[in-house]
Protein backbone atom coordinates (compact mmCIF):
# COMPACT_ATOMS: atom_id res chain seq x y z
CA UNK A 1 0.00 0.00 0.00
CA UNK A 2 0.87 3.79 -1.01
CA UNK A 3 2.50 5.64 1.82
CA UNK A 4 1.43 8.78 0.08
CA UNK A 5 -1.94 10.29 0.41
CA UNK A 6 -3.79 11.96 -2.29
CA UNK A 7 -5.28 15.05 -1.33
CA UNK A 8 -9.06 15.87 -3.31
CA UNK A 9 -10.08 19.61 -2.97
CA UNK A 10 -13.61 20.40 -3.02
CA UNK A 11 -13.56 24.18 -1.91
CA UNK A 12 -15.28 24.80 -5.12
CA UNK A 13 -17.85 21.93 -4.76
CA UNK A 14 -18.65 21.53 -1.58
CA UNK A 15 -16.94 24.49 -0.01
CA UNK A 16 -19.18 26.75 -2.57
CA UNK A 17 -22.06 24.90 -1.13
CA UNK A 18 -21.81 27.20 2.15
CA UNK A 19 -24.21 29.01 2.78
CA UNK A 20 -23.83 32.69 1.72
CA UNK A 21 -21.00 32.03 -0.78
CA UNK A 22 -21.28 32.47 -4.45
CA UNK A 23 -18.01 32.34 -6.90
CA UNK A 24 -18.42 33.80 -9.77
CA UNK A 25 -16.23 31.88 -12.96
CA UNK A 26 -13.13 34.02 -12.60
CA UNK A 27 -13.04 33.72 -8.85
CA UNK A 28 -12.90 30.25 -9.16
CA UNK A 29 -10.18 30.15 -11.76
CA UNK A 30 -8.19 32.04 -9.58
CA UNK A 31 -8.22 29.78 -6.48
CA UNK A 32 -7.95 26.69 -8.83
CA UNK A 33 -4.58 28.12 -9.95
CA UNK A 34 -3.60 28.55 -6.45
CA UNK A 35 -4.68 25.23 -5.74
CA UNK A 36 -2.63 23.96 -8.36
CA UNK A 37 0.92 26.32 -6.45
CA UNK A 38 -0.23 24.53 -3.34
CA UNK A 39 0.11 20.88 -4.73
CA UNK A 40 -3.10 19.17 -4.46
CA UNK A 41 -3.61 16.38 -6.27
CA UNK A 42 -7.35 16.34 -7.51
CA UNK A 43 -9.92 19.49 -7.61
CA UNK A 44 -13.38 18.59 -7.74
CA UNK A 45 -14.23 21.98 -9.75
CA UNK A 46 -17.75 22.04 -9.09
CA UNK A 47 -21.52 20.68 -9.87
CA UNK A 48 -21.49 20.96 -13.74
CA UNK A 49 -25.37 20.40 -14.19
CA UNK A 50 -26.05 22.90 -11.37
CA UNK A 51 -26.38 25.79 -13.86
CA UNK A 52 -24.78 27.21 -17.03
CA UNK A 53 -22.48 29.10 -14.95
CA UNK A 54 -20.85 26.55 -12.91
CA UNK A 55 -20.27 24.45 -15.87
CA UNK A 56 -19.03 27.12 -17.59
CA UNK A 57 -16.13 27.96 -14.39
CA UNK A 58 -15.33 24.09 -14.33
CA UNK A 59 -14.74 24.01 -18.51
CA UNK A 60 -12.59 26.91 -18.18
CA UNK A 61 -10.68 25.40 -15.20
CA UNK A 62 -9.92 21.88 -17.11
CA UNK A 63 -8.79 23.66 -20.14
CA UNK A 64 -6.26 26.36 -18.32
CA UNK A 65 -5.17 24.70 -15.14
CA UNK A 66 -2.52 22.29 -15.40
CA UNK A 67 -1.27 19.40 -12.79
CA UNK A 68 -4.06 18.38 -10.92
CA UNK A 69 -6.49 15.78 -11.98
CA UNK A 70 -10.16 18.03 -12.71
CA UNK A 71 -13.38 16.41 -11.44
CA UNK A 72 -16.80 17.24 -11.88
CA UNK A 73 -19.55 16.00 -9.78
CA UNK A 74 -22.98 14.42 -11.29
CA UNK A 75 -25.64 12.69 -10.08
CA UNK A 76 -26.08 8.55 -11.01
CA UNK A 77 -27.79 9.89 -14.02
CA UNK A 78 -26.92 9.70 -17.78
CA UNK A 79 -27.75 13.59 -18.19
CA UNK A 80 -25.76 14.42 -15.09
CA UNK A 81 -22.66 12.17 -16.03
CA UNK A 82 -22.67 13.52 -19.46
CA UNK A 83 -22.99 17.19 -18.52
CA UNK A 84 -19.72 16.97 -16.32
CA UNK A 85 -17.70 15.05 -18.75
CA UNK A 86 -18.23 17.96 -21.32
CA UNK A 87 -16.98 20.21 -18.42
CA UNK A 88 -13.88 18.70 -17.77
CA UNK A 89 -13.25 16.97 -21.10
CA UNK A 90 -10.28 19.67 -22.23
CA UNK A 91 -8.13 18.76 -18.80
CA UNK A 92 -4.95 16.69 -18.89
CA UNK A 93 -6.43 14.56 -16.68
CA UNK A 94 -10.36 14.46 -16.55
CA UNK A 95 -12.11 12.93 -13.92
CA UNK A 96 -16.38 12.38 -13.61
CA UNK A 97 -17.33 11.30 -9.85
CA UNK A 98 -20.87 10.16 -9.79
CA UNK A 99 -22.56 9.67 -6.59
CA UNK A 100 -25.99 7.99 -5.16
CA UNK A 101 -27.46 7.52 -1.94
CA UNK A 102 -27.08 3.84 -0.06
CA UNK A 103 -28.49 4.98 3.47
CA UNK A 104 -32.28 3.49 3.86
CA UNK A 105 -33.71 6.89 5.56
CA UNK A 106 -32.10 8.64 1.71
CA UNK A 107 -32.90 5.80 -0.10
CA UNK A 108 -36.95 6.15 1.47
CA UNK A 109 -37.29 9.66 1.98
CA UNK A 110 -34.89 11.50 -0.52
CA UNK A 111 -35.02 9.00 -3.65
CA UNK A 112 -38.62 7.47 -3.16
CA UNK A 113 -36.73 4.33 -4.40
CA UNK A 114 -35.92 1.22 -3.43
CA UNK A 115 -32.16 -0.65 -2.71
CA UNK A 116 -32.62 -2.62 -6.26
CA UNK A 117 -33.02 0.43 -8.01
CA UNK A 118 -29.64 1.85 -6.36
CA UNK A 119 -27.93 -1.20 -7.71
CA UNK A 120 -29.34 -1.05 -11.21
CA UNK A 121 -28.41 2.91 -10.44
CA UNK A 122 -25.03 2.13 -9.73
CA UNK A 123 -24.39 -0.03 -12.05
CA UNK A 124 -25.46 1.92 -14.67
CA UNK A 125 -24.31 5.19 -14.01
CA UNK A 126 -20.53 4.13 -13.23
CA UNK A 127 -20.49 1.74 -16.87
CA UNK A 128 -21.44 5.03 -18.61
CA UNK A 129 -19.23 7.37 -16.86
CA UNK A 130 -16.34 4.55 -17.68
CA UNK A 131 -17.33 4.70 -21.10
CA UNK A 132 -16.11 8.49 -21.23
CA UNK A 133 -13.74 8.66 -19.01
CA UNK A 134 -10.71 6.36 -17.95
CA UNK A 135 -10.94 7.99 -14.13
CA UNK A 136 -14.22 7.52 -12.05
CA UNK A 137 -14.70 8.01 -8.61
CA UNK A 138 -17.67 6.40 -7.26
CA UNK A 139 -19.35 7.52 -4.08
CA UNK A 140 -22.33 5.67 -1.51
CA UNK A 141 -23.76 8.80 -0.42
CA UNK A 142 -24.27 8.20 3.42
CA UNK A 143 -22.42 5.69 3.57
CA UNK A 144 -22.05 5.78 7.56
CA UNK A 145 -25.78 5.54 8.33
CA UNK A 146 -26.38 2.86 5.47
CA UNK A 147 -26.66 -1.11 6.07
CA UNK A 148 -22.95 -1.77 5.62
CA UNK A 149 -23.44 -5.23 3.59
CA UNK A 150 -25.65 -3.44 1.30
CA UNK A 151 -23.02 -0.56 1.13
CA UNK A 152 -20.61 -2.85 0.12
CA UNK A 153 -23.07 -4.96 -2.68
CA UNK A 154 -23.01 -1.08 -4.43
CA UNK A 155 -19.17 -0.38 -3.98
CA UNK A 156 -18.62 -4.20 -5.48
CA UNK A 157 -20.58 -3.27 -8.66
CA UNK A 158 -19.28 0.10 -9.07
CA UNK A 159 -15.84 -1.72 -9.40
CA UNK A 160 -16.85 -4.16 -11.54
CA UNK A 161 -18.25 -1.49 -13.99
CA UNK A 162 -14.77 0.38 -13.37
CA UNK A 163 -14.20 2.66 -11.14
CA UNK A 164 -10.98 3.53 -10.18
CA UNK A 165 -12.02 5.73 -6.82
CA UNK A 166 -14.29 4.26 -4.35
CA UNK A 167 -15.10 7.33 -1.89
CA UNK A 168 -16.80 6.60 1.75
CA UNK A 169 -18.52 9.76 2.86
CA UNK A 170 -19.53 10.23 6.42
CA UNK A 171 -22.05 13.21 4.73
CA UNK A 172 -23.97 14.36 7.38
CA UNK A 173 -20.82 13.84 9.87
CA UNK A 174 -23.04 11.11 12.41
CA UNK A 175 -19.75 8.78 12.45
CA UNK A 176 -16.97 8.81 15.54
CA UNK A 177 -13.76 7.92 14.50
CA UNK A 178 -13.58 4.06 15.93
CA UNK A 179 -16.51 3.79 13.78
CA UNK A 180 -15.71 5.28 10.87
CA UNK A 181 -11.94 3.21 10.79
CA UNK A 182 -14.22 -0.18 11.50
CA UNK A 183 -16.76 0.23 8.78
CA UNK A 184 -13.88 0.52 6.44
CA UNK A 185 -12.88 -2.46 7.63
CA UNK A 186 -15.47 -4.05 7.38
CA UNK A 187 -16.35 -3.10 3.72
CA UNK A 188 -12.68 -4.02 2.66
CA UNK A 189 -13.56 -7.67 4.64
CA UNK A 190 -17.09 -7.88 2.38
CA UNK A 191 -15.11 -5.94 -0.76
CA UNK A 192 -11.79 -8.18 -1.97
CA UNK A 193 -11.49 -5.95 -4.70
CA UNK A 194 -11.28 -2.78 -2.84
CA UNK A 195 -7.95 -2.69 -2.26
CA UNK A 196 -7.98 -2.83 -5.89
CA UNK A 197 -9.01 0.86 -6.49
CA UNK A 198 -7.77 3.78 -4.42
CA UNK A 199 -9.99 4.14 -1.31
CA UNK A 200 -11.03 7.74 0.14
CA UNK A 201 -12.91 9.37 2.83
CA UNK A 202 -14.99 12.72 2.77
CA UNK A 203 -15.98 13.61 6.01
CA UNK A 204 -18.13 16.65 7.32
CA UNK A 205 -17.71 18.44 10.44
CA UNK A 206 -21.28 18.33 11.99
CA UNK A 207 -19.64 17.27 15.70
CA UNK A 208 -16.55 18.60 15.10
CA UNK A 209 -14.77 15.26 14.29
CA UNK A 210 -14.14 15.69 10.15
CA UNK A 211 -10.62 15.60 10.64
CA UNK A 212 -10.13 13.08 13.44
CA UNK A 213 -12.23 10.88 11.27
CA UNK A 214 -10.49 11.67 8.02
CA UNK A 215 -7.34 10.80 10.07
CA UNK A 216 -8.95 7.58 11.15
CA UNK A 217 -9.91 6.58 7.93
CA UNK A 218 -6.37 6.53 6.48
CA UNK A 219 -5.23 5.06 9.51
CA UNK A 220 -7.89 2.09 8.12
CA UNK A 221 -6.55 2.36 4.66
CA UNK A 222 -7.54 5.13 2.61
CA UNK A 223 -5.25 6.98 0.09
CA UNK A 224 -7.44 9.69 -0.43
CA UNK A 225 -8.46 12.55 1.66
CA UNK A 226 -11.45 14.83 0.34
CA UNK A 227 -11.23 18.28 2.40
CA UNK A 228 -11.38 21.84 1.83
CA UNK A 229 -9.33 24.52 2.43
CA UNK A 230 -10.20 26.82 5.96
CA UNK A 231 -12.88 23.87 6.38
CA UNK A 232 -15.42 25.04 4.51
CA UNK A 233 -18.39 23.72 3.29
CA UNK A 234 -22.40 22.17 4.05
CA UNK A 235 -23.52 23.10 7.01
CA UNK A 236 -20.97 23.14 9.84
CA UNK A 237 -18.01 22.34 7.01
CA UNK A 238 -15.71 19.93 5.86
CA UNK A 239 -12.36 18.40 7.02
CA UNK A 240 -10.20 21.53 6.75
CA UNK A 241 -7.18 20.65 4.33
CA UNK A 242 -4.37 22.20 5.90
CA UNK A 243 -5.37 20.17 9.60
CA UNK A 244 -5.00 16.86 7.61
CA UNK A 245 -1.75 18.40 5.69
CA UNK A 246 -0.10 19.37 8.19
CA UNK A 247 -0.99 16.47 10.71
CA UNK A 248 0.34 13.92 8.40
CA UNK A 249 3.27 16.34 8.10
CA UNK A 250 4.06 17.79 11.41
CA UNK A 251 3.45 13.28 12.95
CA UNK A 252 4.87 11.50 9.90
CA UNK A 253 7.59 9.97 11.87
CA UNK A 254 5.19 8.26 13.53
CA UNK A 255 2.39 7.75 11.15
CA UNK A 256 4.59 7.25 7.94
CA UNK A 257 2.92 8.91 5.82
CA UNK A 258 2.93 12.31 3.24
CA UNK A 259 1.02 14.10 0.94
CA UNK A 260 2.95 16.31 -2.21
CA UNK A 261 1.47 19.76 -0.53
CA UNK A 262 3.66 22.84 -0.57
CA UNK A 263 2.74 23.45 3.03
CA UNK A 264 4.40 26.85 2.12
CA UNK A 265 1.56 27.91 0.30
CA UNK A 266 -1.03 27.56 3.27
CA UNK A 267 -1.68 30.09 4.49
CA UNK A 268 -1.57 32.15 0.97
CA UNK A 269 -4.67 30.15 -0.29
CA UNK A 270 -6.08 30.64 2.98
CA UNK A 271 -6.41 33.78 2.80
CA UNK A 272 -7.61 33.67 -0.51
CA UNK A 273 -10.45 31.91 0.19
CA UNK A 274 -11.32 34.04 2.78
CA UNK A 275 -11.30 37.03 0.79
CA UNK A 276 -13.22 35.61 -2.38
CA UNK A 277 -15.77 33.91 -0.26
CA UNK A 278 -16.18 36.35 2.57
CA UNK A 279 -15.83 33.73 5.25
CA UNK A 280 -13.55 35.35 8.10
CA UNK A 281 -11.19 33.05 9.57
CA UNK A 282 -11.70 32.41 13.21
CA UNK A 283 -8.91 33.51 15.17
CA UNK A 284 -8.17 30.32 16.99
CA UNK A 285 -8.09 28.38 13.62
CA UNK A 286 -5.71 25.59 14.01
CA UNK A 287 -2.88 26.27 11.30
CA UNK A 288 -3.99 29.34 9.81
CA UNK A 289 -5.83 31.30 12.38
CA UNK A 290 -4.06 34.87 13.35
CA UNK A 291 -4.06 33.16 17.14
CA UNK A 292 -1.76 29.80 15.61
CA UNK A 293 1.51 31.06 17.05
CA UNK A 294 0.33 33.59 19.21
CA UNK A 295 1.60 33.63 22.59
CA UNK A 296 0.33 36.05 25.03
CA UNK A 297 1.06 33.77 28.62
CA UNK A 298 4.30 35.23 30.52
CA UNK A 299 5.23 31.99 31.08
CA UNK A 300 4.69 30.44 27.42
CA UNK A 301 6.02 33.82 25.97
CA UNK A 302 9.13 33.01 27.64
CA UNK A 303 9.66 29.45 27.18
CA UNK A 304 9.57 30.08 22.90
CA UNK A 305 11.81 33.25 23.49
CA UNK A 306 14.36 30.68 24.85
CA UNK A 307 13.19 27.30 22.66
CA UNK A 308 10.86 27.57 19.81
CA UNK A 309 9.92 24.28 20.40
CA UNK A 310 8.51 24.47 23.78
CA UNK A 311 5.41 25.84 22.65
CA UNK A 312 4.74 25.42 19.31
CA UNK A 313 5.09 22.04 17.45
CA UNK A 314 5.21 23.39 13.91
CA UNK A 315 7.70 26.08 12.76
CA UNK A 316 5.51 28.98 11.67
CA UNK A 317 7.27 29.59 7.91
CA UNK A 318 6.21 25.87 7.45
CA UNK A 319 3.03 27.37 6.46
CA UNK A 320 3.72 30.78 4.69
CA UNK A 321 3.94 32.50 7.97
CA UNK A 322 6.91 34.59 8.19
CA UNK A 323 6.93 33.63 12.20
CA UNK A 324 5.25 33.31 15.61
CA UNK A 325 3.85 36.23 17.51
CA UNK A 326 4.58 37.40 20.70
CA UNK A 327 1.43 39.47 21.90
CA UNK A 328 1.89 41.98 24.76
CA UNK A 329 -1.10 41.89 27.23
CA UNK A 330 -2.08 41.72 30.49
CA UNK A 331 -0.90 38.21 30.69
CA UNK A 332 2.93 39.04 29.32
CA UNK A 333 6.25 38.88 31.60
CA UNK A 334 9.50 41.02 31.58
CA UNK A 335 11.34 39.04 29.07
CA UNK A 336 8.93 39.58 26.40
CA UNK A 337 8.53 43.08 26.82
CA UNK A 338 12.58 43.05 26.87
CA UNK A 339 12.31 41.38 23.59
CA UNK A 340 9.88 43.46 21.78
CA UNK A 341 11.83 46.72 22.99
CA UNK A 342 14.83 45.08 21.68
CA UNK A 343 13.06 44.92 18.36
CA UNK A 344 12.32 48.63 18.58
CA UNK A 345 15.54 49.07 19.06
CA UNK A 346 16.24 49.82 22.63
CA UNK A 347 18.51 47.90 25.06
CA UNK A 348 16.43 47.90 28.73
CA UNK A 349 18.12 46.49 31.86
CA UNK A 350 17.83 46.41 35.23
CA UNK A 351 16.13 49.07 37.23
CA UNK A 352 15.02 50.66 34.23
CA UNK A 353 13.61 47.57 32.64
CA UNK A 354 11.45 47.11 35.92
CA UNK A 355 9.92 50.36 35.72
CA UNK A 356 8.90 50.18 32.16
CA UNK A 357 7.28 47.06 33.24
CA UNK A 358 5.47 47.88 35.49
CA UNK A 359 4.18 50.90 33.59
CA UNK A 360 3.07 48.41 30.77
CA UNK A 361 1.23 46.21 33.20
CA UNK A 362 -0.72 49.43 33.88
CA UNK A 363 -0.79 49.84 30.16
CA UNK A 364 -1.89 46.11 29.41
CA UNK A 365 -4.64 45.99 32.22
CA UNK A 366 -6.70 49.13 30.37
CA UNK A 367 -5.96 47.76 26.97
CA UNK A 368 -6.30 44.60 25.20
CA UNK A 369 -3.60 44.46 23.50
CA UNK A 370 -0.40 46.58 23.65
CA UNK A 371 1.04 48.25 20.29
CA UNK A 372 4.40 49.09 19.48
CA UNK A 373 3.42 52.93 19.68
CA UNK A 374 2.44 52.17 23.15
CA UNK A 375 6.22 50.82 24.03
CA UNK A 376 7.41 53.61 21.69
CA UNK A 377 5.70 55.98 24.73
CA UNK A 378 6.23 54.39 27.64
CA UNK A 379 10.23 53.28 26.88
CA UNK A 380 11.24 57.43 25.80
CA UNK A 381 9.23 58.27 28.88
CA UNK A 382 11.38 56.51 30.74
CA UNK A 383 14.80 57.22 29.17
CA UNK A 384 14.26 60.85 28.78
CA UNK A 385 15.44 63.55 31.19
CA UNK A 386 12.93 65.18 33.01
CA UNK A 387 10.99 67.99 31.50
CA UNK A 388 9.91 71.01 33.16
CA UNK A 389 6.69 71.13 30.95
CA UNK A 390 2.97 72.04 31.14
CA UNK A 391 0.29 69.63 31.76
CA UNK A 392 -3.17 69.43 30.76
CA UNK A 393 -6.10 69.70 33.52
CA UNK A 394 -8.81 69.34 31.41
CA UNK A 395 -10.23 70.27 27.52
CA UNK A 396 -13.69 70.87 26.33
CA UNK A 397 -15.46 71.14 23.35
CA UNK A 398 -18.46 71.97 21.72
CA UNK A 399 -19.34 71.54 18.28
CA UNK A 400 -22.52 71.14 15.93
CA UNK A 401 -23.45 72.11 12.56
CA UNK A 402 -24.65 75.61 13.19
CA UNK A 403 -21.69 77.28 14.38
CA UNK A 404 -17.41 76.29 14.05
CA UNK A 405 -15.96 73.84 16.73
CA UNK A 406 -15.10 75.75 20.15
CA UNK A 407 -12.29 74.51 22.42
CA UNK A 408 -11.29 75.43 25.79
CA UNK A 409 -8.28 73.88 27.78
CA UNK A 410 -7.00 73.94 31.18
CA UNK A 411 -3.10 73.63 31.78
CA UNK A 412 -0.83 73.74 35.02
CA UNK A 413 2.18 75.50 34.18
CA UNK A 414 5.84 74.56 35.22
CA UNK A 415 5.36 76.49 38.10
CA UNK A 416 1.97 74.93 39.59
CA UNK A 417 -0.40 78.27 38.34
CA UNK A 418 -3.92 77.24 36.59
CA UNK A 419 -3.65 78.68 32.85
CA UNK A 420 -6.83 78.54 30.71
CA UNK A 421 -7.10 79.27 26.94
CA UNK A 422 -10.40 79.41 24.38
CA UNK A 423 -10.50 79.21 20.46
CA UNK A 424 -12.82 78.66 17.70
CA UNK A 425 -11.19 76.40 15.04
CA UNK A 426 -11.73 74.70 11.31
CA UNK A 427 -12.46 71.71 13.52
CA UNK A 428 -12.51 69.76 17.13
CA UNK A 429 -8.60 69.31 16.91
CA UNK A 430 -7.98 72.62 15.08
CA UNK A 431 -9.48 74.25 17.90
CA UNK A 432 -7.78 72.58 20.65
CA UNK A 433 -4.57 73.65 19.39
CA UNK A 434 -5.60 76.85 19.26
CA UNK A 435 -7.14 76.85 22.24
CA UNK A 436 -3.90 75.83 23.96
CA UNK A 437 -2.04 78.12 22.21
CA UNK A 438 -3.80 80.76 23.39
CA UNK A 439 -3.57 79.67 27.09
CA UNK A 440 0.15 79.13 26.60
CA UNK A 441 1.07 82.65 24.73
Amino acid sequence: MSDRVIIFDTTLRDGEQSPGISLNAGEKLEIAHQLSRLGVDVIEAGFPIASPGDFEAVQAIAREVHGPVIAGLARAQATDIERAYEAVRAAERPRVHTFISTSDIHIEHQLQSTRADVLGSARAAVAHARSLVDDVEFSPMDATRADVEFTAEVLQIAIDEGATTINVPDTVGYAMPHEYAAFLERLYALVPDLRGVTLSVHCHDDLGLAVANSFAGVRAGARQVECAINGIGERAGNASLEEIVMLLHTRAADVGLHTLIDTREIARTSRLISRLTGYPVQPNKAIVGRNAFAHESGIHQDGVLKERSTYEIMDATTVGLEANSLVLGKHSGRHALKSALAELGYDVTGQLLNTAFKRFKEIADKKKQVTAMDLEALVTDELRDEVRAYSLEWFDVEASSRRPPHATVALRTPDGAMVQGDFTGDGPIDAIFRAINSATN
